[in-house]
């Protein structure tokens, strides 16, 4: 762990004090100072959601802490809640003073159930301590409260209309949108769905100011962030960067200065050559949920993008054809890779329906599946090309 995690410097109950001691117009308006984009992958800008819900008209609103946490090489988020739990519920309580809500619910990623009972502490010891319940953090009239409900393992829970699905009681498979959540969420009502991470530096930006938070990383890119390191390196962990630092800035921090390539955002997300390792780590550049997995010189890259398509295919909801069919067709293909019986004609087939994929599939599961493959086959075509059927050796 980056022992200058910001993280460590921040006080249980802080940045909740501080929003707390203004009002909810204050609150929305630090958000957009900050700048701060969702921490989940997507980059959605939070004021903007927290705006929305906020003028969402309903009899109850939710707060959903997304802490389904299943993307490969990400685990960030079961620092964060094991480490520092209090500033993601504060982050909650913060959301919910700003949109109006009176019930959060930490939907917990089904294989960290073992959190289940110092989550369930932290919830009491806060509630005794006012943070929780009516009046909570001192302020007259409100009124909220967090639950924790567990997920089962499904990876496509991690998107948040399947997430709300879940909760609901149904099969975890993504809605059509719109309506979006911050008008129709869970049970009908207006919804704010954001991540462990993102919820996290919401208590920082309060306790440390939104100038602060502001002030680091890039234009487009704002705030630290922080990346769950993982494969052939010295040194792995997690560790906080601004965002905007480059591949080779990460690599050389971890211990990786000889690695090959670099998968940034898990299984959906891009596999970077080393000739790239210039690049950001930023939502204009490479952007990522907080996954980082390095390659060492002696990998085979058709067997990582085979791991990675087994997993989707495992994964797959099966709710919408271009993911269900398509991503056992990726599988196959790289099979095919594997032992010489794939054409060209046919590799170009395959990379055809990879970018079908992406703009056919219902959700980003579907949409971000065939990413690894795709950039594989764009950047390592000299280990391929020797396999395909008809090759000289």
């Amino acid at each position: 762990m980056n022992t200058e995690l910001t993280f460590r410097q921040v006080e249980a109950y802080a940045g909740l004090k501080a929003a707390a001691s203004g009002g909810r117009a204050d609150i929305l308006a630090a958000m957009q100072v900050a700048k701060m984009r969702g921490r989940g992958g997507a980059g959605f800008p939070v004021s903007a959601k927290w705006n929305l819900a906020a003028a969402a008209v309903g009899p109850d609103k939710f707060i959903v802490c997304n802490a389904d946490e299943g993307e490969p090489g990400t685990f960030k988020d079961r620092v964060i809640l094991s480490e520092y739990v209090d500033l993601v519920f504060d982050g909650m309580t913060i959301a919910a003073i700003a949109v109006g809500a009176q019930k959060g619910i930490l939907y917990l990623r089904g294989e960290y159930i073992y959190l289940m009972k110092d989550l369930e502490d932290a919830l009491a010891r806060r509630r005794d301590d006012g943070m929780l319940g009516q009046g909570a953090a001192g302020r007259d009239g409100f009124d909220f409260d967090i639950e924790i409900r567990m997920g089962s393992g499904a990876y496509v829970c991690g998107e948040e209309t399947a997430l709300i699905e879940s909760l609901e009681g149904h099969r975890g498979e993504p809605r059509n949108r719109p309506p979006f959540p911050v008008d129709t969420g869970y049970r009908g009502r207006p919804t704010v769905v954001n991540n462990v991470e993102t919820l996290a530096w919401a208590a920082c930006i309060f306790a440390k100011g939104a100038e602060w938070f502001q002030s680091i990383g890039t234009e487009q890119s704002v705030g630290p962030k922080l990346l769950s390191i993982s494969g052939d390196c010295a040194n792995p962990g997690v560790y906080e960067f601004p965002l905007g630092v480059s591949i080779n800035d990460v690599l050389q921090a971890t211990g990786a200065e000889d690695s090959k390539a670099v998968q940034i955002g898990g299984a959906s997300g891009q596999c970077i050559p080393a000739e790239q390792f210039d690049r950001k780590i930023a939502f204009e550049d490479v952007a990522t949920g907080g996954s980082v997995i390095i390659f060492g010189p002696d990998r085979d890259m058709l067997d990582v993008v085979e791991n990675f398509m087994e997993f989707f295919v495992e994964e797959s909801c099966g709710q919408c054809t271009p993911c269900r069919e398509g991503n056992e067709k990726l599988l196959e293909g790289v099979r095919m890779l594997a032992v010489g019986t794939c054409s060209v004609k046919y590799l170009n087939e395959l990379c055809s329906l990879g970018k079908t994929m992406q703009v056919a599939s219902k959700c980003g599961l579907g949409q971000s599946s065939p990413n690894a493959f795709l950039s594989v086959v764009e950047h390592f075509s000299h280990e391929i090309l020797g396999r395909l059927e008809g090759a000289v050796a």
